[in-house]
Formats: C-alpha cells, structure tokens, sequence
C-alpha cells in the first residue's frame, strides 16, 4: 500500500476475535526483549510496538508518546527495536516474536521496506491488525502510517539552507539509509527543492553514514577535504547530524565556516544549535507519532476506521526560536 496525505479508508477488522474485556490496565511498557505475560489472552487489549532503534533520542521520544497513549486508553503496550538502525535482521526478529504473542494490533517502523513483507503477511493470516509509524512495509497488509511527511520536511531543510548561504554555492548531504522511506524522502525532498529553486546552489555530494555518528563524521571529514568551497552540509537524522558537527570540531573549523543543517532533536543537537556549531534543524513531533500510532492501533483492534496518513508535522528550529513555545514543545533532550 503506497501511504499518500489525508486519503481516508476503512480499516474493518474482525473484532469479534479483538475482545477489550476488562482494560482498566494502566499503559504498562515492556522494554526490549521482554514478553508480557499471556498476550492478548488475559482480558487486556494487548499491542505490540517494533520500532527502527532504541539508541537515539527520537526513538526514547515516540516510546514516551506511546506510553502516555496507553496509559490513557488503559491498554498494555510492548515498545522495543534494534540497537541500531543498521540490524534489519534484528528488527525482523523483534517482528517476528511480536506476531507469535499474539497481540491485537502490531505497530510496526520498517527498516527495509521488503525485509518486512512476509512476516507482516504472517501476521494478516492470523487476522492481527497492523499499522505503521514513521516508515512503512511494502505490500497492502498496513492500514495506516502515521509519520512526518518527510519530503515535505526535506524541503523545508533545503529552503533554510538556500538562505543561510546566500542563495548560491556548494552543498552536500549526509544520508542515514538509502532504502527507508525517510532516508530517501528526506534526501529527495532536499534535492527536489534545490533543483527547483535554487539554481545557483550546487549538491555535489551525497553519501551514507546509516545514521552512526562516527561513520557520518567520517564522510563529513571527507566531503569536506574534496570540496575546499562547501558552504553547507544537511544531515538527514539525529545520528547523521552529530556526525557531521563532530567532523567541524575535530577539523578545527571555525563556528558557522560551513552551514550544518541537521534533523530531528536531541540535547547534542540542541547545544549545536546554541554555541553556533550548527544553523538549525528540522524537528518532528514524535511523542505525537507515538500517541498516534498507538491510537491507530487502538482503533484498529476495535474495528474502526482510520486515515491512510497521519502527518504528525515538521518544524524548522535554530537558535532564534527554540524557545518558542510551539517550537519548544517538538524539541526534546
């Protein structure tokens, strides 16, 4: 199923087999690894979430968005994912365990869009209710997405960069994956708008750090040795964008010599931002896509209908206006 914006559907499931006996539970959230006792077999609206990592900030923010929804609607929640966004094999296992619990709904956060077809199929014929956040599966077995619309946020990246250059010269960027859908829409939203705008703006290089910081600074370091006239360098997650701060520090660049744009939030971002190291960044809401999905999945398991799309929002942020109430309220540490 290809997750377009506001298309509205309904997600009829079977309820009959989704029985919400008794949820007066609490929100209770079982970390990594750990199996919550009976499934969805002791009277409790049980769902499972597998998200895409555990190590970085934006991922501790959706488990608390989650968390929170639960806690509200009364149900038990599971919440793990990868060390890292680079173990796929990892992930599927997560998945997998999840499907044979039994829960009455899966959220699910693809790392590779295929890798994730079979199980997910797996989980259809046991008629468990799936729904994503943040990146889907391909295939039709999702009902719902709730995501930023991250091309939508790859522009807004590139129009900020436009103008914190001047209008013209050389930039490139440091890409977390090039075969989820947020590396890729965050990357072409980017290039789209750049290529369309800005004429006299150049990306003479993109290359793939998958979102780990020492890799990224790496590539950073070497971008910059091949191009003596950067002006800007865009990141395209929190581990992306720390790679490539690390990179000016250890090169001794002065404070602002080249335009870093980062993405997502994070206290290391956030002091970025402050002491002048980095422009600014694209912040998501994800506690929102947390409470979202949890939503979606909640719905779901109770056989209601849900949108195709939920845009939980993008916001740029820099040192002007981070403390903005709007703003502050997207940004975490």
């Amino acid at each position: 199923m290809k997750f377009g914006k506001k298309t509205a559907f309904a997600a009829l499931v079977a309820a009959s087999a989704l029985v919400m006996a008794g949820c007066a539970g609490g929100g209770e959230v079982i970390e990594e690894g750990a199996a919550p006792e009976g499934g969805s077999g002791d009277g409790e609206m049980y769902i499972a979430l597998v998200s895409k990592g555990f190590q970085h900030q934006f991922w501790q923010a959706v488990k608390t968005g989650a968390e929170q929804k639960a806690e509200e609607l009364g149900i038990r929640i599971t919440f793990e994912g990868p060390a890292a966004e680079t173990e796929i094999a990892q992930q599927l296992e997560m998945l997998t365990a999840s499907i044979d619990k039994n829960p009455d709904a899966i959220a699910y956060a693809a790392l590779d869009p295929e890798a994730c077809v079979a199980p997910l199929e797996q989980a259809k014929s046991k008629d468990i209710p799936v729904v994503y956040f943040d990146a889907p599966c391909n295939g039709d077995v999702g009902l719902s997405l709730a995501a930023t619309d991250s091309k939508v946020a790859g522009a807004l990246a590139a129009e900020n960069m436009a103008e914190l250059i001047g209008g013209e010269g050389e930039v490139a960027i440091v890409g977390h994956s090039q075969i989820n859908s947020t590396g890729v829409e965050r990357r072409d939203g980017f290039v789209e708008k750049i290529e369309s705008d800005y004429p006299d703006i150049e990306i003479v290089d993109i290359q793939y750090g998958d979102g780990d910081h020492l890799k990224s600074a790496d590539i950073a370091k070497a971008i910059i040795a091949a191009h003596p006239d950067l002006k800007g360098i865009y990141g395209t997650n929190e581990g992306s964008a720390i790679g490539v701060v690390n990179a000016a520090n250890e090169l001794g660049l002065e404070k602002g010599k080249i335009t870093i744009i980062g993405f997502d939030s994070g206290a290391a971002q956030i002091n970025a931002i402050k002491d002048g190291t980095m422009a600014g960044a694209i912040t998501q809401d994800p506690i929102g896509i947390g409470a979202q999905v949890v939503q979606a999945a909640y719905d779901a398991a109770m056989g209601e209908s849900l949108d195709e799309f939920y845009d939980t929002g993008s916001y740029w942020y820099d040192a002007s206006n981070m403390e903005d109430e709007k703003i502050a309220a997207v940004l975490y540490e």
